[in-house]
């Protein structure tokens, strides 16, 4: 049996024009993927919350859950990126493994989710950006000229190479692991705080419970350990600019998942160590949480490194966000260059004749990142509580559903489609994605059951309201679309997620 499919028709005028090839390697593709996991505005933004409350000082636990939970996921995953290299990875994976329509679907959530991750990240950008240059600097630059700036530096740098992109944020994260290990490091050769080094934070079991609070949620505390990880399946959405993408990208998310999953677990072990297991709950909640990391970095390091460690924070969210754009520009060139609106080949799905960049779908996501800001601007509202926390409940929603449906795909692609049965396994293609998915669905279910304490004071807004509906319209969108072009373009409709390297030719 054949494991190759028969190329779809090609539709719309004008040949596709290709990301540049072999434009970056292992290290550059593992950069990029976890700069969108962003480390240091994941550690001091989420395990406060995690510890104050959510499961306690069981919040390293958590992240052991998460990280078992998340290579379980990447184990499926991974199986599809060895046949299927696309710049729209769980769009095309989807439509391979469930159909267009799921395909179609899946490729509206996941654009939605990488294009409000963004304007996210600004956000918090210019909240971290704006402290940090008062505080050193003695300015105070309003946080809308931050954010514009950072916005303004995005649109030039994605248009050139990938490279670029690799290097500079290559360079932010080395720093901000640095930071995030040296402070951990401290911690450990000076034997902890005031209860030691404990070994209960990292007992499995405690991710599951309440640990040292009165009152609070498993659920919240789980969810933000698993919110931590958002963006490490950016890997894929390089593979047709990678060296050897069927070695790479597969290499490269499994050392992202397990790398920054080991990384969270000792950060976040060695913060509650360094603070006490009862100090660590009562800083957390309170009213400046990220105590928990500055204060034992100003009794064991010094000033210096408690002033180093907020500009990092500055550095660190402005590698996320230039991430997301990429991950955004992906997506929107991968749509547009299928030409199923028609028109979208020669703009969207535009490559950039020197430097083999998705320049034209930057720009457009540069426009729409822009507008949203601006309008959360314009509405008075809080670059961190408004801007940052709502667009990100939005896009992890979204991000977590097409995980779940992606999960299935591979099921799909290898067990009912049976292609490439030389690579289809009971562990591989069966269980692991069906485990992968389940606990996906059951992560979906957590966000819903705690998205208000997640939101915080941005939860009694009309658009956390919307969120949900936000959500499902974009799927509806997407079905009634790929439903449309079924009955009405059927050529159209053929090519749904089907524009995958070597010209519409699966990989084999």
């Amino acid at each position: 049996m054949s494991t190759v499919e028969s190329n779809p028709p090609k539709t719309g005028q004008g040949e596709i024009q290709r990301l540049r090839k072999d434009a970056v390697g292992l290290v550059g593709v593992i950069f990029m993927a976890v700069a969108t996991a962003a480390p240091i505005t994941a550690m001091v933004g989420n395990v406060p919350i995690a510890v104050g409350f959510g499961s306690g000082t069981g919040a390293p636990a958590g992240y052991i859950v998460a990280t078992a939970v998340l290579t379980v996921f990447s184990v499926g995953y991974v199986s599809m990126a060895r046949h299927i290299t696309a710049a729209g990875a769980f769009y095309g994976y989807i439509s391979h493994g469930l159909g267009q329509v799921a395909g179609m679907v899946a490729g509206l959530l996941a654009s939605l989710a990488y294009i409000v991750f963004e304007a996210s990240i600004v956000g918090v950008f210019s909240y971290f950006a704006h402290g940090t240059v008062s505080d050193l600097l003695g300015v105070d630059v309003p946080w809308i000229v931050l954010a514009l700036a950072m916005l303004a530096l995005n649109a030039v740098l994605t248009y050139f190479d990938i490279n670029l992109t690799a290097k500079l944020l290559g360079a932010f994260l080395v720093t901000e692991i640095l930071m995030l290990g040296l402070l951990a490091c401290s911690v450990l050769f000076s034997g902890g705080g005031p209860d030691g080094i404990p070994l209960s934070p990292v007992n499995p079991a405690h991710a599951f419970s309440v640990n040292g609070l009165a009152a609070g949620s498993v659920g919240l505390g789980l969810f933000m350990c698993f919110w931590s990880w958002v963006g490490f399946e950016s890997t894929a959405m390089y593979g047709e600019e990678s060296r050897e993408p069927k070695k790479i990208i597969p290499r490269a998310t499994l050392l992202s998942v397990v790398g920054i999953g080991v990384f969270y677990v000792f950060v976040s072990w060695m913060v509650v160590s360094g603070n006490g297991l009862h100090q660590v709950v009562k800083i957390a909640s309170g009213n400046d949480p990220g105590q928990i990391f500055f204060a034992p970095t100003k009794d064991l390091l010094g000033t210096w490194a408690v002033d180093l460690f907020k500009v990092l924070l500055m550095t660190g969210s402005y590698a996320c966000g230039m991430a997301f754009h990429n991950c955004a520009a992906r997506y929107l060139y991968a749509m547009g260059r299928e030409d199923l609106v028609p028109g979208t080949r020669r703009t969207l799905g535009a490559t950039h004749p020197k430097h083999g960049s998705p320049h034209i779908a930057g720009f457009v996501q540069s426009a729409v990142a822009t507008t949203t800001v601006l309008a959360f601007w314009a509405a008075g509202k809080d670059p961190y509580i408004h801007l940052y926390t709502l667009l990100a409940v939005l896009g992890t929603m979204a991000i977590l559903i097409v995980q779940a449906m992606c999960s299935f795909a591979v099921i799909g692609y290898f067990h009912v489609r049976k292609m490439h049965p030389e690579t289809a396994s009971w562990w591989r293609t069966l269980l692991a994605p069906l485990a992968g998915g389940i606990a996906m669905i059951y992560v979906i279910v957590l966000l819903f059951q705690n998205q208000k304490t997640a939101a915080g004071a941005a939860s009694t807004g009309l658009f956390f309201k919307l969120i949900p509906y936000i959500v499902v319209g974009t799927a509806a969108l997407g079905a009634a679309l790929a439903l449309y072009l079924k009955y009405r373009r059927p050529e159209r409709y053929a090519v749904i997620g089907r524009v995958v390297l070597e010209d519409t030719a699966e990989r084999d």
